[in-house]
């Protein structure tokens, strides 16, 4: 006999405020994970705020403004706390709103089963199936740890999460406590900037670089967008993906048929994710479709993972290389501007696959009040967060060339990444590295 769980839902069915109401000073609530991040919960708890000390909420990559945050702006009874920053959570950071917590994505889910505590999980999932499950929807990532973690578990549903096949993608009704019914929203969308001639030269030596059959792994960005474009344009056929982040270039190149999966070992014929972060049109082509599979982020980051499919390839952005080769990807000295997300393990991952690659790309300059300077440098900014640790890298890209550091010593790096920087700096490095004794100093 059919079972229906439509009793247990009512019963647990509450509103934004009654669920609210269970949050006590000192607790720890987690609002998860991007798309998965809730907005009736929080705007009723921001109704609360004076009531409440030491409130501390965490959450990852906010793609809406957080009310509950914004009702305290001296951060006077709630901090917020992320793994990751968006640009929103980068804003809030530097208003003192918002604080760091450092970690390898794909180690997230350990660090809730074994290390985090969590008094309220709120987290915004599909509406209930007819199974009884709440589907994480485009934010698989750690959200089955935070449910096992949890004290409380909350969901808000809406209707226009879509409902994605795949691993610990869901919550039983059994082991959630309230549910608020969220009707249907909108979903936030994260626009691709459009690709400069940098990026594009970037991307032509990165695709120059891809094979037949091989998996690919991007995020999001001008530079990845421009690199699927050319794979979209090039002879290159059998492609796989196995990604963090699921993008719109990504369906841009299943569309235009290059991707099959058919070459992959994990996964075969799927294009894997942890989540995703787009347009409405890619929601709607993740919503229900076998041909993609969501699983949590330790599915698809750890490297013992990644290294399963043959000629696995990553593409990752840094912000600044130093001449043996350290890569800072998410700050900027002491400011934090993002986090160190799947990159480190992804580039792990790609160079252990069979036949993989790691690419860590870059603008050869950047300009800030009006004063342009090279990204590649002698010595890392004081303060700044090294990402990728030089004895990990391999492919660097500029607009002026690509060099791969493995098995170089480190004059031999220091002389092929002056030789991808910018030319007007090239003179001036060099003169850097032999002061600092990385290359030997010029016989007279």
């Amino acid at each position: 006999m059919k079972h229906s769980f439509n009793a247990e839902l009512k019963r647990k069915t509450v509103d934004a405020q009654e669920a609210a109401a269970l949050v006590k000073s000192g607790d720890w609530v987690d609002y998860g994970f991007g798309l998965g991040q809730p907005d009736l919960f929080d705007q009723a708890l921001s109704a609360r705020v004076k009531e409440l000390r030491d409130v501390k909420v965490r959450g990852t990559l906010a793609l809406k403004p957080r009310a509950a945050i914004e009702a305290d702006p001296e951060a006077r009874h709630l901090q917020y706390f992320s793994w990751y920053f968006s640009g929103l959570e980068r804003k809030m950071h530097d208003r003192g709103l918002c604080q760091h917590i450092p970690m390898n994505f794909g180690e997230t889910p350990d660090y809730y089963r074994r290390f985090v505590d969590v008094d309220v999980a709120v987290l915004k999932t599909a509406p209930m199936d007819e199974h009884g499950f709440f589907n994480f929807g485009a934010a698989v990532t750690y959200h089955k740890a935070i449910t096992e973690r949890a004290r409380k578990v909350i969901v808000e549903t809406d209707a226009a999460m879509p409902y994605v096949f795949g691993v610990e993608n869901a919550v039983h009704i059994s082991a959630v406590h309230h549910v608020i019914d969220g009707g249907e929203g909108v979903m936030p969308e994260l626009k691709n900037p459009p690709a400069s001639a940098v990026d594009r030269r970037v991307a032509e030596l990165i695709a120059s670089e891809i094979e037949d059959g091989a998996t690919i792994q991007i995020g999001i960005g001008a530079m990845p967008n421009a690199v699927c474009q050319l794979l979209a344009e090039s002879p290159i056929g059998d492609l796989g993906v196995h990604t963090e982040m699921f993008v719109d270039s990504l369906l841009d190149l299943y569309e235009a048929g290059k991707v099959t999966g058919a070459r992959k070992t994990l996964d075969r014929y799927q294009m894997s994710y942890t989540f995703a972060a787009g347009s409405a049109r890619m929601y709607k082509f993740l919503d229900r479709n076998p041909a993609c599979f969501a699983g949590p982020v330790d599915y698809t980051n750890l490297p013992h993972r990644i290294m399963q499919n043959d000629r696995a390839v990553a593409i990752c952005n840094a912000a600044q290389i130093d001449l043996s080769g350290q890569a800072c990807s998410e700050s900027a000295g002491t400011r934090q501007i993002s986090g160190t997300g799947g990159q480190l393990q992804f580039i792990r991952g790609a160079y252990a696959s069979r036949g993989g690659k790691a690419f860590l790309c870059l603008a050869s300059t950047y300009e800030r009040a009006g004063r342009r300077a090279s990204r590649i440098v002698a010595r890392i900014d004081d303060g700044n967060i090294v990402t990728t640790p030089r004895t990990d890298v391999m492919y660097v890209v500029t607009e002026f060339g690509i060099v791969n550091l493995k098995g170089k010593s480190v004059p031999e790096r220091a002389r092929a990444l002056i030789g991808i920087a910018h030319p007007d700096f090239r003179e001036q490095l060099t003169r850097e590295a032999r002061e600092y004794g990385i290359l030997p100093r010029a016989i007279l």
